[in-house]
């Protein structure tokens, strides 16, 4: 390190790791460091202080990133801000910059990144403060232009990878990243049509499993019903040329596992001539190749080039990582589940009365919420919180929970106390706030006078307004340690009587129009649920 003194350096973000870390590598270089949890923060620093050049991320508390670069262009047009960020959204960042040189980095970024980057920007700084002097001159508006096409060539680029990056964070199913794959990569490259191949250990032919462009393109690749790309016939015949040329390139990428550019179709690869340009690209799991993403160009002057090849690349890159993240959560789903789950037999299993009490609670919140017209997220909800509502008396002592006599203040209070246990188990498993929110609400009383909330009306989460019907409904049509079932034309008066006090009057309503129809009774016989759609059935 030498012993000039460097530029001044100010990093801006909330996490204080990410500061102490970047703080101690700039030092070490010989940078001046100054450091901000927020931009309200940081403008105070910069208003007071000389600073070069300005680091920051954007989701900060009382002053963002954004809002921060806009204010440093209002105080000091000269002063570059790099934006650091795992999800770049940039339609909102393009009217900041207007004076100074701003730039981006994709977290996750390396130190020797961030510095290079800094290097840079500071190198255009100069540039740009020399071409205010010297605005008058040819020189300095080319310089100018120079610098502007870079960074949107830049923003063009980062917006083509936000695209791309977004596309797959709301995918729930791994069949659908295949078809989001294809379209997407129709829409960033000027591809006529684009196609993904399925080929593994276990799937020794390339199988098409999904496909996007024009009818006249797809219907070259596909090749009779069972979509497989076929070896070359004997005979030569021109019908399998295109396939069997196709293949060969398919199975070229397979060995080599790595991208192919053909940006020019010169006939050496036996292509057709019509198929003017083409690109294949490996989509790995777990660094095996899984599957092979095609695009194709049969018309026009676009050729396809490096760049065309980078986005698709980092495309099944996004969509490989987006299988495995499914696949992670499916699996992390239901062993967690299974445990949970598991917790509640136990809890049921402690009193024969109550076996089964939570997937007939479940059931019944299920028939009614499919009546009131839920979603299926909604359904799925409910199936979710519907057997695990009573998790919570696994912290019951057993005396108080089976006990056949009646319960005294103390020990009811006690059994009130299981909404809240239960919540909070889930809560320290990381399980979702609506799920955990219906567990800890299902003992609510419509007119405020439930637990452990005391919540009344609307203040109940809708979900928990149907689980709790269902539930006393279960409870009075089940034999208990301390009575037997009750009569059904009891059961369905206590319900109605307790229509807009103990439960919301709309959800009754719903219990009377699927009791009358004899779905209920249908169901507690048979176990069997009608038209019922769940997302994870249990």
């Amino acid at each position: 390190m030498d012993d000039q003194i460097k530029e001044t350096i100010l990093f801006v973000d909330d996490e204080e790791s990410i500061l102490n870390v970047v703080t101690e590598f700039f030092k070490r270089q010989g940078y001046q460091i100054l450091s901000a949890s927020n931009g309200a923060e940081a403008m105070e620093i910069i208003e007071n202080e000389k600073v070069d050049c300005c680091f920051t991320d954007i989701n900060m508390p009382v002053m963002n990133g954004l809002d921060l670069a806009e204010n440093i262009r209002l105080h000091d047009n000269t002063m570059p801000v790099i934006v650091m960020t795992g999800y770049p959204s940039l339609e909102n960042t393009i009217q900041t910059i207007k004076n100074g040189v701003v730039d981006f980095l994709i977290k996750p970024v390396n130190l020797k990144q961030m510095e290079l980057c800094m290097r840079r920007v500071l190198r255009q700084r100069g540039l740009f403060i020399e071409n205010v002097l010297l605005k008058g001159e040819v020189q300095s508006k080319e310089r100018l232009e120079k610098l502007n096409q870079e960074l949107l060539y830049k923003v063009d680029e980062l917006n083509i990878l936000n695209k791309i990056m977004s596309s797959f964070t709301t995918i729930i199913s791994s069949a659908d990243v295949f078809k989001r794959a294809v379209d997407i990569a129709l829409e960033i490259t000027q591809a006529d049509h684009t196609m993904f191949h399925i080929i593994n250990e276990s799937v020794k032919q390339p199988f098409e499993v999904a496909s996007a462009g024009t009818p006249a393109t797809q219907v070259d690749y596909k090749n009779r019903q069972n979509r497989q790309l076929p070896r070359p016939k004997s005979n030569g015949a021109e019908t399998a040329a295109e396939p069997s040329s196709m293949l060969d390139l398919i199975m070229e990428v397979v060995s080599d596992e790595l991208p192919l550019l053909i940006s020019q179709n010169n006939g050496a690869r036996g292509l057709p001539r019509n198929l003017l340009s083409v690109m294949l690209v490996p989509l790995k799991i777990r660094d095996k190749v899984f599957g092979i993403l095609t695009t194709g160009i049969r018309q026009g002057d676009y050729r396809f080039n490096e760049k065309d090849l980078y986005y698709l690349s980092f495309m099944a890159q996004s969509a490989a990582q987006s299988i495995e993240n499914l696949a992670l959560y499916e699996n992390i789903y239901e062993n967690l589940f299974a445990t949970l789950y598991a917790f509640v037999s136990a809890v049921e299993a402690r009193d024969l009365y109550t076996r089964q009490h939570s997937s007939r609670v479940t059931g019944i919140s299920l028939i009614i919420g499919k009546h009131l017209g839920c979603t299926i997220e909604e359904l799925d909800i409910l199936n979710f919180a519907g057997h695990l509502h009573d998790i919570g008396k696994i912290g019951i002592r057993d005396d108080i929970l089976l006990k056949p006599g009646r319960l005294t203040e103390a020990e009811f209070e006690k059994i009130k106390q299981h909404p809240a246990i239960g919540s909070n188990m889930l809560e320290q498993l990381g399980m979702w706030e609506k799920e955990r929110q219906i567990i800890r609400c299902h003992h609510e009383r419509f007119d405020g006078k439930g637990y452990p909330d005391g919540l009344k009306e609307k203040q109940i989460p809708f979900l928990a307004r149907i689980l709790s019907v269902a539930d006393v409904y279960d409870a009075m049509a089940s034999d208990r340690a301390y009575r037997k079932r009750m009569e059904e034309r009891i059961i369905l008066k206590v319900i109605h009587e307790g229509s807009g006090s103990q439960f919301d009057p709309a959800i009754v309503a719903a219990f009377d129009a699927v009791y009358e129809q004899g779905t209920v009774s249908h169901y507690m016989e048979t176990g069997q649920l009608k038209d019922i759609e769940r997302v994870h059935p249990i």
